[in-house]
């Protein structure tokens, strides 16, 4: 394996060319596979490389330590939209300071293009999905063309409950999801196992934990018969429908969103999630934000 685009190996990618198959590994299994700013660009790298490689018709997405990704890492959430200097007030703080809308308009254009490019990716994507998807995993998770899941695999954008409901990809949500699903995720930040939809269909197989990496190998493989050209071609075609029919809007929508959600006001008595974090750390600020948000299911 390769590190194309971090030089601390939290980016793999293996590439077979014999079976025309390229495996891209998050490899970050200490914090369940989240991901930051320079995780996400490797993987892009990765995602560009395969692209130019007319020897490859399949990629592979997968975690590393039966994770696949918790998504963004939170430890810092402003950290994906950098440090910006005080020109009107240098008696605050610079760490402390919240940035100004124009730069989450401008970082969230460039953060959601990734999942654009990834979403009309002109190979075949293969997801090996377990343990975790959630957030940005979760909206990875989805986008594949062909999803093996387990199904004890906790999914979910439980990041709404402090970010707001308007979070992530809204029509690929409502696409993939169902309207009636994508509102209950979203505006509930529920976490459930992916076997409690596996009736739904919106993964292509969902098996027993122990064989979600073989199975997917598996889909893999059947898809890389495929003609490399065929492959291109129907992946534009898929492209252009679903922007058509489902998608059309997303590309502004999400990143929109996304920056004025990140910039939400609370009321007394509502949880805010980078407070509480300040306040009493993040691992504490998650249990608390689970805490908070937990309802007991009423007595039959």
């Amino acid at each position: 394996m390769t590190d194309p685009g971090t030089s601390d190996g939290r980016v793999l990618l293996d590439v077979d060319p014999d079976r025309r198959i390229a495996t891209i590994t998050l490899n970050n299994p200490q914090q369940r596979n989240s991901y930051d700013a320079a995780m996400r660009d490797a993987i892009a790298c990765c995602l560009d490389s395969v692209a130019d490689n007319d020897d490859l018709t399949v990629v592979l997405l997968r975690g590393a330590g039966g994770v696949f990704s918790t998504g963004a890492d939170m430890n810092n959430a402003y950290q994906w939209y950098g440090r910006e200097a005080s020109t009107d007030r240098p008696q605050e703080s610079e760490a402390r300071r919240r940035p100004s809308q124009r730069r989450r308009l401008a970082v969230d254009r460039r953060a959601f293009s990734f999942y654009h490019n990834f979403m009309g990716f002109p190979k075949v994507t293969v997801g090996e999905i377990a343990g975790h998807a959630l957030g940005g995993g979760f909206e990875m998770a989805l986008m594949t063309d062909i999803a093996v899941i387990a199904r004890d695999t906790k999914i979910g954008m439980p990041a709404t409950r402090f970010l707001g409901p308007a979070l992530g990809s809204l029509h690929m949500f409502f696409y993939r999801l169902g309207p009636v699903l994508a509102r209950r995720l979203l505006l509930t930040g529920d976490i459930i196992a992916a076997g409690d939809v596996e009736h739904l269909g919106i993964f292509t197989e969902t098996t027993d934990p122990e064989s979600v990496a073989a199975r997917a190998r598996y889909w893999a493989e059947k898809a890389a018969k495929m003609p490399a050209d065929g492959v291109v071609i129907a992946k534009e075609a898929f492209r252009l429908v679903e922007q058509t029919q489902a998608y059309h809007g997303e590309e502004v929508a999400s990143y929109l969103f996304h920056a004025f959600g990140t910039n939400l006001q609370f009321t007394p008595g509502e949880f805010n999630f980078v407070k509480t974090r300040a306040e009493h750390g993040t691992k504490e600020a998650f249990r608390l934000r689970d805490d908070y948000f937990h309802v007991p299911e009423p007595e039959a």
